[in-house]
Formats: structure tokens, sequence, C-alpha cells
């Protein structure tokens, strides 16, 4: 709910709810239908086999109704409710994970590319929610989620290659490791310009720029040591750094965009 919380104007209290619970269950949606159709795969994997589906501790038919059902509600009700430039980020968001993203992961290695635009969606609904449209602010919120995705997959990727080479993705962690790593340096230090836009836009105020480097500085130095000497030592620590960076920031952003937002109130009283 990062989009809602930082786009402009009053929030409003039904439509947050609305948007939070339309996003979960087109959410829920994706993830089912995933889940329905990697059955198979999941069961060669020790991190999925686990997963319900994957233990017959639930009928498929049951996951593909769930999913349907649960994406109809999610969409419907975030049409309804909400405004239908979300719905239409809702139903996108299924299509793209379920019918796109879970496909191409036993095809090409782009597959991480169509994930990651899968995580950017979330704050523009968010955003979209709350204002009714998607401005630029809300495109640079897209592309820090899309960004984050590579420092944070790739990372967890490389740790189970294994995995995935058993079970037949296509992975970049297992084709070509060294890209696995260049990719998630590349989008760390993307984390930068992407942080700057905010204040270059008026999001957030000055300050913003120190504080957002050193979070983003943190974890760009740990995929700087990943892409150096990639193995399961460094892999793992870009992937908990990651954990802890994305909390950090979105909540720098909420409080320097709190105080932009007061500095401007202030001005306008003295005016």
């Amino acid at each position: 709910m990062a989009g809602y919380a930082v786009a402009p104007g009053a929030a409003q209290v039904g439509t947050l709810l609305w948007t939070a619970l339309g996003t979960t269950l087109c959410s829920a949606s994706a993830n089912s239908f995933n889940q329905w159709i990697e059955v198979p795969y999941d069961a060669q994997m020790s991190r999925t086999r686990n997963r319900p589906l994957a233990r017959h501790a639930l009928a498929p038919l049951h996951a593909l109704a769930f999913g349907v059902g649960s994406g109809i509600i999610g969409v419907g009700s975030l049409w309804v409710f909400v405004n239908p430039i979300t719905a239409s980020l809702g139903l996108a968001n299924i299509v793209l994970y379920a019918g796109v993203y879970t496909a191409m992961k036993r095809t090409s290695i782009a597959n991480t590319w169509v994930g990651s635009l899968v995580g950017a969606i979330p704050p523009l609904m968010g955003w979209a929610a709350a204002t009714g449209s998607l401005d630029a602010a809300a495109w640079v919120m897209g592309g820090i989620m899309f960004a984050w995705q590579f420092p944070h997959f790739n990372s967890l990727a490389y740790t189970l290659r294994a995995d995935y080479s058993k079970a037949g993705y296509r992975m970049m962690s297992v084709t070509r490791p060294r890209l696995n790593a260049r990719v998630a340096l590349r989008y760390s230090l993307l984390m930068f310009p992407l942080s700057a836009m905010l204040t270059y836009l008026g999001v957030t105020d000055t300050w913003f720029l120190a504080d957002s480097s050193i979070a983003n500085g943190f974890m760009a130095y740990c995929a700087y040591a990943f892409w150096k000497q990639p193995d399961g030592k460094r892999s793992r620590r870009l992937f908990f750094s990651s954990l802890v960076h994305l909390p950090v920031l979105l909540t720098l952003i909420m409080v320097h965009k709190f105080i932009q937002d007061r500095k401007r109130s202030l001005k306008q009283k003295d005016a």
C-alpha cells in the first residue's frame, strides 16, 4: 500500500480497504493459477514441494476454482468500489504472472523481467486508487519496485539454482550465472537515480537523497560483492540485505513525503 500512502491527496479509509482487499484477492488468484500449473515441477523442488497441491493436501480443481473466484471478486471489487484503472492493473497482474511469467520460466531467462513487471504493479494500483490516474511519480514508484526485484530474486535464485535446474526452469542463475550477478548489481545501482527522481518530482524533500543513498548504498555494496565473487555466502547476504532494504526505503519515502507536505502546508499558511 506504499503507492496509496505516497500518492497526493487525502486518504479515504473506505477506498484504502477496498484496494487492499482487491489487491490481495488478485494476488491470491495469480498465485493459485501459478501453483495449479506448476504442480509437477513444485514437487521436484525442496523449496516448493510442501505446497498444498504438491503434497496432495488440496484438489487441483479446488485450487483452480479458488483462483477463478478470487480473481473475479478481486478485479470486480476494484472496478466497482475503487476505479477502472486500478481494476485493469489488477487483471494485468493476474495475466502477466499466471499467463506469461509462469510459462516463460521454462523457456527463457527473460521470465525474470516479466516477473519484475508483476512486482511493479501493486504500487501503481495504490497510486491509481488514491488519485484515479498514473502520473510520473507513480511510474517512479513502480520503477523502484521493478528494480528491487533483481537483487532480491537473483540472489535467491543463485542460492536455489540446483533446485531450479532439477525442475527444468531456465533461470539466469542456472544458465548464465555471471549475467545473473551482473543484472543484480545493475539494478541495485538503478535505485539511486530512481530515488532521486522522487525528490526531483517533489514527492519527498531534499534530505531523502541522503537517507535513501545510505539504504541504497548498503544493498549496492552487497550486490557488488556478489558480482565480484558469486558464491552462496554473498548471494545470501545480498538476499537478506534486500529484505531489509525495501521496508526501510519505503518507510523513508513516506516519512520524507510527510515532511515535504508539512513544508508546503506551512508555506501556504505564510502566504
